[in-house]
């Protein structure tokens, strides 16, 4: 077995302990830019909703300075994102190089794409349920715990799970101009060197990691929708 991995996989098999500090850093970012940007998404997303025409809390100015602050940032391709925030980086960090130094482009270019996602999950939400609450005298507050998030928490769990998708493979990118991780390994062996077993594993194990999140956010809808 082990002499069927070294003819298959000879580059890779010389470096296992690489691999594995590799993925450890795809996953360091992943998740803190999922946790942080996750937070700070679903807020963007309701007030995106509530403040919206025929919102429950309508104000035109914040709903139009936010929907086009989102569509701005959202419109700057990942790797140019990376290039003009590497001064603030650098200010928050202390340096562009790493995965906490990744960390800030992912949330920042994370934030308007998972903001706007949530948007239209909650904008599913049946409005006969809204204005059932608001005939009962809700609080806009209780709206918006008890009928938004809770009515449209199967299409915020699907829009979770392909932000976090999308977040891997950012941090692919990110790690081909510094962060670490599996794109970086990829890069740095697998392409500059010509290794291309190396690229294999590194695409294998970003399936791996893709597959999983889809696989747990499936679960999770599952359930939601049983109970």
């Amino acid at each position: 077995m082990s002499e069927w991995v070294q003819q298959l996989l000879p580059n890779a098999s010389k470096i296992p302990s690489e691999i594995i500090e590799a993925t450890r850093q795809t996953l360091y970012m992943v998740f803190w830019t999922s946790l942080i940007a996750g937070v700070l998404g679903i807020l963007l997303g309701v007030v995106l909703v509530v403040s919206r025409k025929d919102g429950i809390l309508e104000n035109r100015f914040i709903y139009q300075c936010l929907d086009k602050v989102i569509n701005i940032v959202r419109s700057i391709p990942f790797i140019i994102l990376l290039s003009l925030l590497a001064l603030f980086t650098r200010f928050i960090v202390g340096t562009t190089i790493g995965e906490k130094a990744a960390l800030v482009p992912l949330v920042i270019g994370v934030i308007p794409f998972f903001a706007r996602q949530i948007e239209i999950a909650l904008l599913e939400v049946n409005p006969g349920v809204i204005e059932a609450a608001q005939a009962m005298g809700t609080h806009p507050l209780g709206i918006i715990f008890r009928v938004y998030l809770v009515e449209g928490l199967a299409g915020i769990v699907r829009v979770s799970a392909l932000t976090i998708i999308n977040v891997i493979g950012l941090t692919t990118m990110a790690g081909a101009v510094g962060a670490g991780g599996i794109g970086n390994l990829a890069i740095s062996r697998g392409y500059n060197r010509f290794q291309t077993d190396i690229t294999v594993v590194a695409t294998l194990i970003i399936l791996v990691l893709v597959f999983i999140s889809q696989f747990i956010s499936n679960l999770i809808i599952k359930k939601i929708k049983h109970t």
